[in-house]
């Protein structure tokens, strides 16, 4: 394409803008002498040449910088034992946003304007949070999930409407297995916003279980009873345990058609389901034999002749 067809299709006040550098270069041209216009360009590249060193040793001295200041990290890092995922992740983080930096100093170094660099920096970076906003929003759970470590793996949890054995926690998701053998993964940022329930947590839990009998039934008999069943499982921890209590056996409520009593005993927490379905079939297998009865529910029906 001519230069002329380009001029004849640039906007007016481009065309005044080019036409008066034009004019103004000719002039120069045109009065200042042969010697000076070379002494001149002289100049003009040893100011660039400079600029340029000075551009070269700026990048090198930073990207020097950014090193070290990775290896202080992961000093600093190693010496707390933090997670390899987040020490992973920041690490990641201050390295691109200093090698940026350093990239924005060293082109203004050049005598380049990096104000319009600068503004295109922070319209693609918001680009790509609003793009990205579940994975942020996922990326800032797994560090919070890491940093106050509400579950670690091997814990039992319930999180995010699921329960199971937390398999792995990285930095975007979690995943557990449940018990029946499934993997469930869940995002960090569902975990972090909601409500996590960890079973496993402390070393001790405490069983409460209800068992209902007959009305008629005597209270210290099924007491008794209750308290022999616990006696002989040496699973049942007492207050001579740190955090634990003495078990207790007591009538709990007066139901519609039984009286119900109240379990409850502490246990390690390993053993908790298995002394929650061990004690529900010795409460079935030895109530009976002591001549207590469980309840059915009962309807009275008045039949009015008129």
């Amino acid at each position: 394409m001519k230069i002329s067809t380009l001029l004849q299709a640039a906007p007016a006040d481009t065309l005044n803008a080019v036409q008066a550098e034009i004019v103004a270069v000719a002039e120069k041209l045109t009065t200042t002498p042969p010697s000076e216009l070379l002494k001149d360009l002289i100049d003009s590249a040893v100011a660039f040449g400079l600029k340029v060193i000075a551009a070269f040793v700026i990048y090198f001295i930073g990207a020097w910088l950014i090193k070290k200041i990775k290896k202080i990290l992961t000093r600093i890092f190693e010496k707390r034992q933090t997670d390899e995922a987040i020490a992973s992740f920041i690490q990641s983080i201050v390295s691109i946003a200093m090698t940026i930096m350093l990239i924005i100093i060293t082109i203004g170094a050049l005598g380049i304007d990096t104000t319009s660099i600068a503004a295109l920096l922070a319209g693609g970076g918001m680009a790509i949070g609003m793009a990205l906003n579940g994975t942020v929003q996922n990326f800032a759970g797994g560090i919070m999930i890491i940093i106050f470590k509400p579950f670690k793996a091997d814990d039992f949890v319930e999180v995010g409407g699921y329960s199971g054995t937390v398999e792995e926690v990285s930095i975007t998701s979690t995943k557990l297995r449940t018990t029946d053998n499934r993997i469930i993964i869940i995002p960090n940022g569902v975990i972090a916003n909601g409500t996590i329930n960890n079973y496993s947590h402390l070393p001790l839990r405490r069983l409460d279980l209800t068992v209902d009998v007959e009305y008629g039934t005597q209270a210290d008999k099924v007491c008794e009873t209750l308290n022999e069943i616990i006696k002989a499982d040496g699973r049942i921890l007492t207050a001579a345990t740190e955090g634990a209590a003495d078990p207790f056996v007591s009538i709990n409520a007066l139901r519609d058609s039984s009286v119900q009593f109240v379990i409850k005993v502490w246990v390690k927490t390993e053993d908790y389901w298995d002394v929650n379905y061990d004690f529900i079939a010795q409460i079935y297998d030895q109530l009976p034999k002591k001549g207590i009865k469980f309840p059915y529910p009962k309807l009275d029906v008045n039949i009015l002749n008129k």
